[in-house]
């Protein structure tokens, strides 16, 4: 089987593009290579009953970022802040780098 490669890491500043969080930015918190989803800072919140344990004794209802398909994300442009499409070329240490399509700048992870 391919290892098929993502356009969105852990790390990246992303655009929701679609859903009821559409036009929010936020940090890739992580990246669900599996179900193709991610879960992005302060984006898709939901609500979760806790039950009481010995680590929360109290429980109760806590707020938790859901995850999105990577199909409703798009990677924002480090120069610009807009969001754009990705691609790979070589940089100047001959090796393959995002950049983005946009303003041909090299997308650094963070």
């Amino acid at each position: 089987m391919d290892k098929v490669k993502f356009h969105i890491r852990k790390g990246d500043t992303v655009k929701i593009i679609a859903g009821n969080d559409k036009g929010k930015t936020g940090k890739v918190l992580e990246v669900n290579t599996a179900k193709y989803r991610a879960i992005v800072e302060g984006a898709n919140m939901v609500t979760k009953h806790v039950k009481p344990s010995a680590a929360n004794p109290e429980g109760g209802i806590q707020e938790t970022e859901a995850a999105i398909h990577l199909s409703n994300l798009m990677v924002v442009d480090p120069s610009s802040g807009d969001a754009t499409r990705t691609g790979r070329k070589k940089n100047a240490d001959d090796k393959l780098q995002r950049y983005s399509k946009k303003s041909g700048e090299f997308i650094t992870n963070g």
